[in-house]
């Protein structure tokens, strides 16, 4: 998608901002522009690899590193107006949905085809999601074994899972943190 004026000139003067690489800038802009103006995922070299963003959670690949937590939020949410006070017209081209699975995994869909394309996926050990909030479906494939949940009334966005054996995972939705345990299972495959 070609950049107008408007957004080349915020890109540049965040990156300035910021400093932090335009290229990033643009990441986040057209990550955050895929999310409605109100999350954001992708993979930067300059956020240390994957990372998220929705209102009052970043999470970025070096994940002990509090300062560039901060530096995404403050980017994100300048960004994040910038694209309210900007909204696209109807009809306007917009950018491709945007991918998280590694090319091992992109060849062949593990969730149900009759879901079509997932909003966001990811992965962690040998845990992966999909959340396809259209149909209020999120699947999880945990080692093989893939389990489909009803997600009811959340848009689900950020994801957490614990470190611990029990690998707990935690998704964000509109209405804070919701666990998977706590989410009606539809079927399991």
């Amino acid at each position: 998608m070609a950049i107008d004026r408007d957004e080349e000139a915020i890109v540049m003067r965040l990156a300035i901002k910021y400093s932090l690489p335009a290229d990033a800038v643009r990441t986040v802009l057209a990550a955050l522009r895929s999310g409605g103006g109100s999350m954001a995922q992708f993979s930067h070299p300059a956020f240390g690899g994957m990372a998220q963003w929705s209102p009052g959670m970043a999470m970025v690949g070096d994940m002990f590193n509090t300062a560039l937590k901060a530096k995404l939020d403050a980017l994100c949410a300048d960004l994040a107006l910038f694209l309210k006070e900007h909204p696209q017209p109807a009809g306007s081209e917009q950018s491709a949905p945007v991918s998280y699975r590694s090319t091992s995994q992109s060849s062949a869909a593990w969730w149900p085809a009759s879901f079509g394309e997932p909003t966001s996926v990811g992965s962690q050990n040998a845990l992966r999601y999909a959340a396809f909030p259209r149909i209020r479906r999120l699947a999880i494939d945990d080692n093989g074994k893939i389990t489909i949940y009803d997600t009811g009334e959340h848009q689900i966005s950020g994801v957490s899972q614990s470190q611990s054996s029990s690998q707990t995972l935690t998704f964000t939705s509109q209405k804070g943190l919701v666990r998977v345990a706590d989410l009606p299972v539809v079927s399991l495959a």
